[in-house]
């Protein structure tokens, strides 16, 4: 903090012209960080403003834009083809100039458009969004609005077709993580299903947005006094018993992909019912949007690649340990080659209340004991092997019946890169 630059023969302006970010105390338990840096960039939001949604072609190059406002439309206001006929649904994400430092209990996250010392760069990407299904034909991740049956999403049911529990047009689902990364391949080799280092990066250009670790705050469109982003997106999707959940289509999606393309490129929430067999209403739900970024949590978990865990028994060591790849071509199910150890993890479920971070960022908990209004807000799960280390892939986000639980930064370490699950999807991801 406080470096000072010397642009040429102009005299040496602070370091916090040129960046803004957010600062907490570790020992404090409130959810809303303190806003830091050029204030004047937390009302411009000069990385977070060049988030949009656009097609990609499948060799990484934007078709066209979308309209910021419609995203059925492109930028020049013409009809858009979400179907896939003209490429990906895809939001851009730009590249983000990133510093996080931990000083005793004070830690901060530092964004800018500019190269500072100390800050090192995360490049452009491209997240779906909306959350991904898979062509069928084909067996290609694909991020679509199309109900037609060649991306029937959940596992694929016909029998559904034509029903209020149709799986049309919803994201695909039943599938393993390992499967998933296969089938975004097929696209190219820097298409992904989702990634741990976008994942990361949506969740902190969100927190500094809206100074705010609860993303499950009531959404509020207007700005504080200052001309500030405030509140968060909303329960989301996640209000759901699971029971009723299971009764009404065995826990597979329901909400359909493309339900807030009316928001564009902005921030809110759209609502959805959801009929019974008989067409009445059985239940709505506020679908958030991240700046084009649909259901960033809840609905379903999203397999997350690029991470992953090695939970040992407390007879083999009693330590769970948290891996990073950042080299796509090095994901792997098996093993840790070319993985970097980024740090150990709680051995108990719970509320998160501080995380790894380091250098990186990381947004895995390094301690539980929060709740669903203190500290981090959202939950972790995990669980203990009887005998050996279990190696287990990371679900991001939580589902339709996780309630307070759900959030950017819910994780669970559960699975194995292999198993699948109703409730269980991605996303897709290109990292140019």
């Amino acid at each position: 903090m406080g470096l000072i630059i010397g642009v040429g023969g102009a005299k040496p302006t602070f370091a916090y012209d040129y960046y803004y970010g957010i600062e907490w105390d570790s020992t404090v338990s409130n959810p809303k960080p303190s806003r830091i840096g050029k204030m004047e960039l937390h009302k411009t939001l000069p990385v977070q403003s060049l988030m949009r949604r656009c097609i990609l072609a499948d060799d990484g190059t934007v078709k066209y834009y979308l309209h910021a406002n419609d995203s059925t439309k492109r930028d020049n206001g013409a009809a858009a083809n979400l179907t896939g006929a003209d490429g990906q649904y895809m939001v851009e994400i730009p590249e983000v100039y990133v510093r996080f430092e931990t000083d005793g209990t004070k830690n901060r996250a530092l964004i800018s458009t500019t190269e500072l010392p100390g800050f090192h760069l995360w490049k452009k990407d491209y997240i779906s969004a909306v959350e991904a299904t898979v062509q069928r034909s084909t067996t290609k991740l694909a991020s679509v609005v199309n109900n037609s049956t060649d991306y029937r999403g959940g596992n694929n049911d016909a029998n559904r077709d034509g029903k209020n529990t149709t799986q049309l047009g919803m994201p695909a689902t039943q599938i393993s993580l390992t499967t998933f990364r296969d089938y975004a391949r097929k696209r190219g080799a820097k298409w992904n299903c989702n990634v741990y280092q976008t994942h990361r990066k949506m969740w902190w250009l969100y927190a500094i947005e809206y100074a705010n670790f609860n993303c499950q705050d009531a959404f509020n469109a207007a700005l504080t006094n200052d001309g500030y982003k405030q509140g968060g997106l909303g329960n989301g999707v996640t209000t759901w018993d699971w029971t009723q959940w299971s009764n009404f289509n065995g826990n597979y999606p329901f909400v359909p992909c493309g339900t807030t393309n009316s928001l564009g490129n902005h921030s809110g929430a759209v609502d959805y019912t959801i009929k019974n067999a008989e067409g009445g209403d059985l239940k709505t739900f506020s679908v958030p949007s991240y700046r084009g970024v649909e259901n960033p949590f809840g609905h379903i978990w999203k397999w997350t690649d690029g991470c992953k865990c090695l939970i040992q028994s407390d007879e083999n060591g009693g330590l769970s340990e948290f891996y990073v790849c950042d080299n796509p071509a090095n994901f792997t199910s098996s093993g840790t080659t070319n993985y970097q150890l980024r740090g150990v993890l709680p051995r108990k479920e719970g509320y998160v209340k501080s995380m790894v971070l380091g250098e990186d960022g990381d947004i895995m908990p390094l301690e539980i004991g929060a709740g669903s209004t203190t500290y981090f807000c959202d939950y972790f799960y995990t669980s203990i092997p009887a005998s050996g280390v279990s190696e287990r892939g990371v679900l991001f986000g939580g589902d339709a019946d996780n309630g307070a639980y759900a959030g950017f930064v819910f994780a669970s370490t559960h699975l194995a890169a292999s198993d699948t699950y109703a409730n269980v999807g991605s996303r897709l991801c290109f990292l140019p």
